[in-house]
């Protein structure tokens, strides 16, 4: 039985189905065909774009997004895929604050509904900073497919942990 690490808390009946697909060796095939590409935001700047972009359309009376970064010091095995931070500086009599989004450098290189997936957690936590009902109502209202896409990332975290890196 191979242990599932990325999918803990899963029903018994969906660990079993993975567990088969894994076994009969057809988990890339699967990821393959529902994401056949990756997306095209290399760059810091890019990564940035794409994030005011969201930001912009759903959340435009939110807090400034200072920046948006790829970090390769994030490790995905600590269950982190990216890290929002608000900090605030004193500068003499004046408080200066920044908002920024840190996401593993591994998603570089995958596919762009994963990264969306995890810039709209982290944009979702700028209002809600726990885990509750209205931060997944938040991330459904940026991104319907949201929870599918949570599960996919997962079953692509737990192919690049068994099997190595995917190749589209």
């Amino acid at each position: 039985m191979i242990e599932l690490k990325y999918l803990v808390g899963y029903p018994e009946d969906t660990l079993r189905q993975v567990q088969e697909v894994i076994a009969d060796g057809r988990l890339s095939d699967i990821l393959r065909k529902k994401y056949p590409s990756t997306h095209d935001v290399r760059s810091d700047k890019q990564l940035y774009d794409f994030a005011i972009s969201l930001k912009n359309r759903y959340m435009s009376n939110a807090q400034p997004l200072n920046r948006v970064v790829y970090d390769a010091k994030i490790k995905v095995i600590q269950h982190t895929l990216g890290q929002h931070h608000y900090i605030a500086r004193v500068q003499g009599r004046k408080i200066k604050t920044a908002n920024e989004i840190k996401i593993a450098s591994l998603f570089r290189i995958a596919p762009e509904e994963f990264l969306r997936m995890i810039v709209v957690h982290e944009l979702a936590h700028f209002r809600e900073k726990q885990h509750n009902k209205s931060f997944y109502q938040l991330c459904r209202h940026m991104e319907p497919q949201y929870h599918q896409y949570e599960f996919d990332l997962r079953l692509y975290l737990t192919h690049l942990d068994l099997f190595g890196e995917l190749y589209f």
